[in-house]
């Protein structure tokens, strides 16, 4: 990502700004001025020509942001000019900022502005650290273009356009379109400067390799410790903040601590207490009639957020998959409606058959993508020689401390340190302990992989923990078919638990979005999927159950393959797309794999019928216990017996 010059944002249309300054903090809360407040703001503005006529109409806080030119010509503030001056000083009091503005150009959104308080985040060795985390894990091993970073995304999601008014080219622009449209949500400019500091501080957190640390590593080496990305980003902003002296810059920039700290973080990983006194509103950044702010970055309610957004398009950019959610259509129709004393952000009814597009984009994503058989076993590999490395690597944290990889997460100047980088320093060291470690990812470089035998699904929802991979890991070795010759241990085989979800396990997360009517855009209903098509997934939720053999010679593998159909067989999974092909002597022997179902049988009868009605099918007679030929249709003038 190219950064540029500086570029001045100015002139009375731009939306969201206010002058930098010290000053902006007594100005933060103007929506609690009285009229004598009120006044003495048009004093220090400069206008106090026209204190008498805000007295006289006792103007306060709370109603300027709903002050037009009309009113101020009917309150008597001419000629138009004045009324011009008075709405742009007025205005500034919500608006962000009129300082410089960073200019980059990012490969997804084009030149993109920065408002300074957010540069002065991302220029820190913390977020910078970032640079060096790859988006997509290992999957950049198997597709060539997803090489980025989590630097780019953390960037893209957070940046503005350069037409664009307001700062923060995603969050920003939900935050804009929701305040254009609905000024009485009394969005101020600290409420957008802090959604866009936690879009751009959310992945903070994460491991080498992004969620292969937090998903496949952390629960090998510290079984049990319920440890997430979330919870090391809030730890690491924390660091970031204290460590930069962040804290007189964010005052400076008008924000109020520590409330709003406390709001960005909660934004990232949800309420920051487990024993919350007042159930019914856990949060302790915004009160209850800001709940809508909380949608915006991690929307723990039903997923849809700008976080999605961003890794839509950017991923399917360097995937090279066709990326079919568009955005903009969410922004055009997002409103905030009450419901049961919460606010909401909504979407128009007509809108439903989108979001299920978006989660379908979201589940082909997973399929094609982040769980692709070979993106996962060559992080099953490289989780495989962290866990040899994990004892011998040493990382200088605070106070001259040393941990290990696993144990960096309990520093966050340790953690600062831990990157991607530690597989090449795995890779090109000559330390005897580390042998076996670097075994592993010499194979993964030369292209010598852990081979996948088979994939197939279970019945009910299964166990995935350790313990039980390793189980079955010893019951495939043990289904030896007859008349197979290669044995096999528990040690050659691999088996993994894909999870697939429309982004809530088993839930249907349209059931958790309210929609609006363009009758009554204030009411919040529901959309139940009968509503919407009968093509809809009956289920959303799915595990895929594949079996990696670790040896690679061919007699070896073919050998696996049956193995791993016999266990399907003794397990009552489903049957392997190929079973037929790897083992057509043992897959005629599982009855339930063979049970025509009547519906095929029916669209078999359909088919023909439609055939013999086309005249396509082939007259000759088959030879069939009984051999009859039907003409359905006689030809014009054939007698008739």
């Amino acid at each position: 990502m190219e950064r540029g010059v500086k570029r001045p944002r100015g002139g009375a249309g731009d939306d969201f700004r206010a002058r930098g300054g010290a000053g902006d903090g007594c100005e933060a809360d103007f929506r609690r001025w009285d009229v004598a407040e009120t006044v003495s703001y048009l004093r220090r503005e400069g206008l106090d020509q026209w204190e008498q006529i805000f007295r006289e109409h006792g103007i306060t806080g709370p109603g300027l942001p709903f002050l037009s030119e009309a009113h101020l010509e009917k309150m008597g503030v001419s000629p138009l000019g004045s009324r011009l001056q008075v709405l742009h000083c007025v205005q500034k009091l919500w608006q962000i900022s009129s300082e410089s503005m960073k200019v980059f150009n990012d490969p997804i959104h084009g030149h993109i502005e920065l408002h300074p308080l957010l540069v002065r985040f991302i220029d820190t060795p913390q977020f910078q650290r970032l640079r060096h985390i790859k988006q997509l894990g290992g999957t950049y091993l198997v597709f060539p273009g997803a090489s980025h970073n989590r630097f780019e995304h953390s960037i893209g999601y957070e940046c503005t356009h350069m037409h664009q008014p307001l700062v923060g080219y995603l969050a920003g622009c939900l935050v804009q379109a929701l305040h254009e449209r609905q000024p009485e949500l009394l969005i101020t400019k600290q409420d957008a400067l802090c959604v866009q500091i936690a879009g751009l501080c959310h992945d903070l957190g994460h491991g080498p390799f992004s969620h292969m640390f937090d998903g496949m590593f952390i629960p090998k080496v510290r079984p049990g410790e319920k440890w997430k990305h979330e919870m090391a980003s809030v730890q690491m902003f924390d660091h970031l903040v204290r460590v930069n002296g962040l804290e007189e810059v964010m005052v400076h920039h008008g924000l109020t601590l520590p409330n709003d700290l406390i709001f960005i973080k909660e934004q990232i990983a949800g309420p920051l207490e487990n024993s919350v006194l007042n159930r019914s509103w856990p949060y302790k950044g915004r009160p209850m009639e800001k709940s809508f702010l909380y949608e915006i970055v991690a929307n723990k309610r039903n997923g849809i957020d700008v976080d999605k957004w961003d890794y839509f398009a950017r991923d399917c950019y360097h995937l090279g998959i066709q990326n079919n959610f568009d955005y903009q259509r969410f922004l055009r129709f997002a409103r905030v409606c009450e419901v049961r004393g919460k606010k909401h952000i909504c979407t128009r009814d007509k809108e439903v058959g989108n979001l299920y597009d978006m989660f379908h984009t979201r589940n082909c994503l997973h399929r094609r993508a982040y769980q692709h058989k070979v993106g996962n076993i060559i992080e099953t590999m490289i989780t495989e020689a962290f866990v040899k490395a994990d004892p011998h690597i040493q990382i200088q944290g605070s106070a001259g401390r040393i941990f290990s990889i696993s144990s960096a997460i309990e520093d966050m100047e340790a953690y600062t340190k831990l990157t991607d980088h530690i597989f090449e320093l795995i890779l090109y060291s000559s330390a005897p302990e580390l042998s076996e470690a670097r075994a592993i990812l010499n194979n993964i470089v030369c292209r010598r992989l852990y081979k996948c035998v088979g994939q197939t699904t279970a019945e009910t929802h299964m166990d995935a923990s350790q313990e039980k991979l390793l189980d079955w890991a010893k019951e495939v070795a043990g289904s030896k078919p007859s008349g197979t010759d290669a044995n096999l241990t528990a040690e050659d085989f691999v088996v993994s638990v894909i999870h697939m979800d429309y982004g809530m396990k088993e839930k249907n997360p349209i059931n958790n979005v309210h929609f609006y009517c363009k009758k009554d855009p204030t009411k919040a209903i529901k959309i139940r999927k009968k509503q919407v098509s009968k093509l809809l997934p009956e289920c959303f939720a799915e595990q895929l159950i594949r079996v990696y053999c670790k040896k690679s010679d061919d007699r070896s593998l073919e050998a696996a393959k049956k193995y791993f159909v016999q266990w399907c067989m003794d397990r009552n999974f489903t049957k392997p797309q190929d079973g037929d092909i790897i083992a057509p002597e043992l897959t005629p022997l599982k009855h339930d794999w063979h049970t025509l179902e009547k519906d095929d049988e029916d669209s078999e009868l359909d088919d023909n019928a439609v055939d013999n009605h086309l005249g396509m099918r082939d007259e000759t007679p088959r030879k069939t216990g009984r051999n009859v030929k039907v003409n359905l249709f006689q030809a014009q003038g054939e007698s008739r017996l």
